[in-house]
């Protein structure tokens, strides 16, 4: 048998230099984590101290006022978070279906009018309706006056997606394609079960920017959205923070003390509440976001 151990030794200059770039990053890390740790912490801290001392990474206290006055009304939080979860599921896998979809048609040499259509995508990354030709369109056009379409639907498609989508499946073999339309398959065969599981990491990472747009929407509910009951998380906590004076905290019934009104400590016990479940999401899609935000930027 042969020997296959015919790797190069490494180095001393090359170890020197990766225990240099390891610290490096170990560092950077550090630097990215310390914001989020400040905000647990300090979510956690009495008011009173805040003002005096600042936010601190070790309080001297712990206090939960905060999270008290967060929780005074569970089921509305809960209704939030239905919303936000509802928006996000149903508006992710929409928009994975049509901008890939769309990706796919741009993609492919036999389209006759691919360029024309691309064209098209990329002008209105130039200019826009504005606000009020969208305001018309959603309410009078489209009736969505507070209705949690008006929450999917502005958020739906975006051009750089599609073009994100198209490029990486440009990447594909063509011989693919052509193999399987010799057997006798259509396009949306060949899309949905050649192409799109070829195309796992396009769809994580415009997965991701999807439901990061749609957890962290707001703009919309304050435009469209009247009932309390539809309210997204951000939305419903913007109108806490706004709301957190005593006079709220005597009519709700909460027992506490002057010094740890919270009304700093709510602003990072929001912030803890909002990007919670967003942050335990994203190992999942790790492996399939970097090499799909590359891939598809590059291909062309």
């Amino acid at each position: 048998m042969k020997n296959n151990n015919n790797k190069k030794p490494i180095g001393k200059d090359e170890i020197r230099m990766h225990i240099v770039f390891y610290i490096l990053v170990g560092i950077f890390a550090l630097i990215c984590l310390f914001p989020f740790i400040l905000m647990i912490t300090s979510s956690f801290m009495k008011e009173k101290e805040i003002i005096t001392e600042g936010y601190k990474l070790i309080p001297k206290s712990i206090s939960f006022s905060a999270y008290q006055f967060l929780f005074l009304n569970p089921t509305k939080l809960i209704s939030a978070y239905r919303v936000t979860i509802t928006i996000a599921v149903v508006g992710t896998a929409l928009g994975l279906f049509l901008m890939s979809m769309a990706g796919y048609v741009l993609c492919r040499n036999d389209f006759k009018y691919r360029n024309q259509i691309a064209f098209f995508i990329y002008f209105t990354t130039l200019f826009s309706g504005g606000l009020i030709p969208s305001y018309i369109l959603m309410v009078n056009g489209l009736g969505l006056k507070d209705s949690i379409w008006a929450l999917i639907l502005p958020g739906l498609m975006s051009p750089w997606s599609i073009f994100l989508m198209r490029n990486f499946m440009k990447s594909i073999p063509d011989s693919l394609y052509e193999s399987a339309a010799i057997d006798g398959a259509g396009d949306f065969y060949i899309y949905w079960k050649i192409f799109m599981p070829l195309a796992k990491p396009s769809l994580a990472t415009i997965g991701l920017f999807l439901v990061l747009g749609y957890w962290n929407e707001w703009y919309n509910a304050m435009l469209y959205i009247q009932s309390t009951d539809k309210y997204p998380l951000q939305y419903f906590l913007q109108k806490i923070v706004s709301q957190a004076n005593v006079q709220l905290l005597v009519q709700q019934g909460l027992s506490i003390n002057t010094a740890d009104l919270p009304s700093e400590s709510i602003k990072m016990a929001t912030a803890v509440v909002a990007i919670g479940p967003i942050i335990l999401a994203y190992p999942f899609v790790q492996k399939y976001f970097v090499s799909g935000l590359t891939v598809g930027a590059v291909k062309g």
